[in-house]
Formats: C-alpha cells, sequence, structure tokens
C-alpha cells in the first residue's frame, strides 16, 4: 500500500530516523542544492539530533514541480510544512549559502506566528540578510551559469560533465539563483533566538564580516565560526561542523534541562 502524500513527505527527508531525538535540526540547502547535500552531516549528529534536510521542488524527486523563485515564499511553504512537527520537539534551523536566508525567513514566521523560537539558526556561507548583494549571476546565459557552478564548486561533478544531466538541473539552479539574488531583506523585530554564523576562511563569495553582520539580526546570543576552505567548506569540515552543531545544541538544550548527549 502507498503511503500517503503529505507536506511533510514532500519537503522533508530523513535519512537517519531518530524517533528519540530530542531536537530536529532542519537543513536548508543551497542555490542548486538538494536534501542530500545534507546526509553527511546527518550521520554525524548524536541520536539526540535528527535532520530533516529540505528538499526544494525542481529537484531529484521533485523535479516535476515548479521551482520558488522567492525566498519569502519558498519560507512560507516550508513553514506550513513543518508547523506541525513543532508541537513533538523543539525546532533548530540550519542553511547554507542561499539556504541562511530561507532560514532567517523561515524563523521570523515560526516566532512571529506561531511563538516558537528554535534553539538555534545556523548561518553558513551567506551575508547578513541587511547586507544582501546581487552579483546578477542568474541573469547570465547557461555557460556563464555554468561557469559560476564550477567556480564555486557547489554542484556534483558528475551532473557537470553530463550534457544531459544539466540540462535537466540548469532550470532549478537558476530558479534558485533568481531567488537568492532577488531577495529582499524588510525591517522588522529582531529574532530571539540564538546565532551561530559558519564561514569558509577562503570563500570568494562571502567574507568573515559580512557573515558577522547576522549578528544584528537578533537579541539572543552570537558567535562566528570561520573553518578552512572555499565556498562549500563543509564538505571537507563536515565533522567539524557536525561538532558545532552538537555542541551549540547541548549548551542551548541544557540552559532548559533537556541535555544533549
Amino acid at each position: 500500500m502507498a503511503l500517503p502524500v503529505t507536506d511533510e513527505s514532500l519537503w522533508f527527508r530523513r535519512f537517519h530516523p531518530r524517533p528519540e531525538a530530542e531536537v530536529s535540526l532542519v537543513c536548508l540547502p543551497h542555490a542548486g542544492g538538494a536534501a542530500s547535500f545534507y546526509f553527511p552531516i546527518s550521520e554525524l549528529l548524536p541520536p539526540t539530533v535528527e535532520a530533516l534536510a529540505v528538499q526544494y521542488p525542481g529537484r531529484q524527486d521533485r523535479r516535476h514541480d515548479a521551482p520558488i523563485e522567492d525566498i519569502h515564499a519558498m519560507a512560507r511553504e516550508i513553514y506550513q510544512a513543518l508547523k506541525p512537527l513543532t508541537a513533538h520537539r523543539p525546532i533548530a534551523l540550519f542553511g547554507h549559502s542561499m539556504g541562511a536566508s530561507v532560514g532567517f525567513e523561515l524563523a521570523r514566521l515560526l516566532e512571529g506566528e506561531l511563538g516558537t523560537v528554535p534553539v538555534a539558526l545556523f548561518a553558513s556561507g551567506r551575508p547578513a540578510p541587511s547586507h544582501h548583494r546581487s552579483l546578477g549571476i542568474h541573469r547570465r546565459d547557461d555557460a556563464g551559469l555554468i561557469a559560476e557552478l564550477r567556480l564555486v564548486s557547489g554542484t556534483d561533478s558528475r551532473i557537470l560533465g553530463d550534457t544531459e544531466l544539466l540540462r535537466l538541473a540548469l532550470p532549478a539552479i537558476r530558479s534558485d539563483y533568481k531567488a537568492a539574488e532577488t531577495y529582499e531583506y524588510r525591517p522588522g523585530a529582531r529574532l530571539t533566538c540564538d546565532i551561530v554564523g559558519l564561514t569558509g576562511d577562503s570563500d570568494i563569495r562571502v567574507t568573515a564580516p559580512e557573515v558577522a553582520g547576522w549578528r544584528e539580526h537578533t537579541s539572543g546570543s552570537f558567535r562566528l565560526e570561520v573553518f578552512s576552505g572555499g565556498h562549500f567548506y563543509l564538505g571537507e569540515q563536515k565533522a567539524a561542523v557536525a561538532g558545532v552543531i552538537t555542541d551549540t545544541l547541548r549548551a542551548a538544550t541544557a540552559r532548559t534541562r533537556r541535555p544533549i548527549d
């Protein structure tokens, strides 16, 4: 018997189900990224943290769904799917590059509309919302877009080397870049959740001071973590990143007497 299609099954992938977890970590991919990007991080998390990797429409098993070209609309859709899950356990958010912007807007919805404060927002490889800038990459021709993908090394080399796979993937990638580059920060109340900014020390697309600007967007605590590597430092530093996530959630939940082991 086929399982029913629900908002949760459309949006979230549980690569390592942990029914007894104390915290759900919602993982938001970069432009052109898919839920599978977070498989290595999910695998390295402790039993008390369950990763829910977001699958944006337009890729992998959602390749027939129309991509969303607006960060605010994307966050709203994810919020609607996530709402029922907030009753089960606390939520933390991890977003890389474009995913950090989606995570920020998702945190705003959780706090502002649901009264649910995330345990933490991990904002990786992305300037603070108020420091947003665009390079106009989504307006380039296919060759220009592919050149950018090669430059930042964020797309599976098997796709870049396969003309047919690349042809299928480019529309979603271009839509994501449009969403990321046309994002407009709307001034409003600061978040109250803690924020951890993460970046690579040789990232050509974002500087450490730009990531440090995230401290302006919360009344909670902020700290900056700088790793060796470029825009996709997570590939080489996955164990260290998983350690930062684990330590941060352990400390945060200890304050509410919900230990992370």
